[in-house]
């Protein structure tokens, strides 16, 4: 399915720029400006990008880190100096 007109883009794509974003970097954190950089292109009109977030919330590899998880709740538990 195509989601930006603009750029050419389909879900295909961004499912793929994810996958292989997270295959070199485990650890990474996947943003659509990182996605867009992958596949060499970028925002145009912004009509897209609810779809295009959407599309990058339904593929498996946009998962956060488990390294990266409850970062803020870690923080809190730290004992102060």
């Amino acid at each position: 399915m195509i989601i930006c007109h603009c750029m050419d883009i389909r879900d295909s794509d961004i499912r793929n720029a994810m996958d292989w974003m997270r295959a070199a970097d485990p650890e990474t954190i996947i943003t659509p400006g990182k996605v867009y950089r992958a596949l060499g292109k970028r925002a145009d009109c912004g009509g897209c990008l609810p779809l295009f977030l959407d599309t990058m919330i339904r593929t498996d590899s946009y998962e956060v880190p488990a390294t990266l998880q409850n970062l803020q709740s870690r923080k809190k538990r730290r004992p102060s100096e």
